[in-house]
């Protein structure tokens, strides 16, 4: 998420009132989780397992609970809380803003594009040109949508990331400002899910089509030309790379790749980043034919049970 202008280190720190470790004028341009950062934003980590990882990525401000070493070229934000003041930084530079009317008025939306009755459209979402939505879908705020896209009844854009952190007190939400990205020619049915980024984009791309009743997580970036069946559910992070097949009641643990032109067969849950190419099935995941082999030799156990205890 980059924000509206750049602001300066010293600016950061009293917006979320805490100490830096840097130029006070050092820029600071936008906040991102760590798979999407740029120089210019700020990162949060509060476990010391994540540390390094933080202050060697891409990003040039790190908001951390603990003072350490500044990298050269980097600055620091010291906070007793990075988690808390990720989000207080969200919250101002994305608050929600209600609405007051069904489609709003900062909406834009292209010559040819149909929108059936009871739709729900938010602030500054973008419509392209020759497209149908069809009654009771609800469209959050910021999205994007491409040419030419059928989105089917019920289905809802743009809800938040189920992040959270447990405390002692309860589950607390990291709070969701990025945006949800639909390509060109791409077909959602109905009641399908898809939650925006945390501070990034959730893609769909060209070409792609999704089934009825899919949920597909924050971040997450589908390529071109997928294909994906009822009832999958695609976690948060994850990269499907292009005309991959997913078949119904697939599931995916969070932050694994799935590569071009793999077919992943029902209910199989992909539990690693595979390769693409190959055809695969099960839970573990493994290579559909390794796993069906398995599955044959499994049915023969009784048999040669029988067989030996006739020895």
């Amino acid at each position: 998420m980059k924000f509206p202008k750049p602001h300066t280190l010293e600016a950061i720190a009293k917006l979320i009132d805490c100490q830096f470790i840097g130029d006070e004028n050092f820029e600071v341009t936008g906040m991102n989780e760590i798979h999407v950062v740029t120089p210019g934003d700020i990162v949060f980590v509060d476990h010391p397992k994540y540390y390094d990882k933080a202050l060697q990525s891409a990003a040039t401000i790190v908001l951390i609970n603990k003072e350490v070493d500044c990298p050269e070229g980097k600055a620091l934000l010291i906070s007793d809380d990075p988690f808390r003041d990720f989000n207080k930084l969200t919250h101002y530079f994305k608050p929600f803003v209600s609405a007051n009317s069904a489609i709003s008025a900062s909406a834009i939306i292209g010559k040819n594009t149909k929108i059936q009755p009871n739709c729900f459209i938010g602030h500054n979402v973008v419509i392209g040109a020759d497209c149908v939505i069809h009654s009771n879908v609800s469209i959050y705020d910021d999205a994007v949508i491409g040419n030419n896209v059928t989105i089917h009844a019920g289905t809802v854009l743009g809800a938040s990331a189920f992040y959270y952190k447990n405390r002692p007190e309860g589950f607390d939400q990291l709070k969701s400002g990025g945006r949800v990205v639909i390509e060109d020619n791409v077909d959602i049915g109905a009641l399908c899910t898809i939650d925006k980024g945390v501070t990034g984009d959730t893609i769909i791309g060209e070409g792609s089509k999704l089934d009825n009743q899919i949920q597909v997580g924050h971040d997450t970036v589908i390529g071109k030309k997928c294909l994906i069946a009822s009832q999958t559910g695609i976690a948060g992070c994850c990269i499907i790379e292009d005309e991959v097949t997913l078949w119904g009641q697939v599931g995916t643990t969070s932050g694994i790749t799935i590569g071009k032109k793999a077919n992943v067969l029902g209910q199989t849950g992909v539990t690693k980043s595979i390769a693409g190419g190959k055809s695969y099935f099960g839970t573990p995941i493994e290579e559909s034919r390794v796993k069906l082999k398995e599955l044959a030799y499994i049915k023969r156990i009784p048999d040669i049970i029988k067989q030996l205890k006739n020895k």
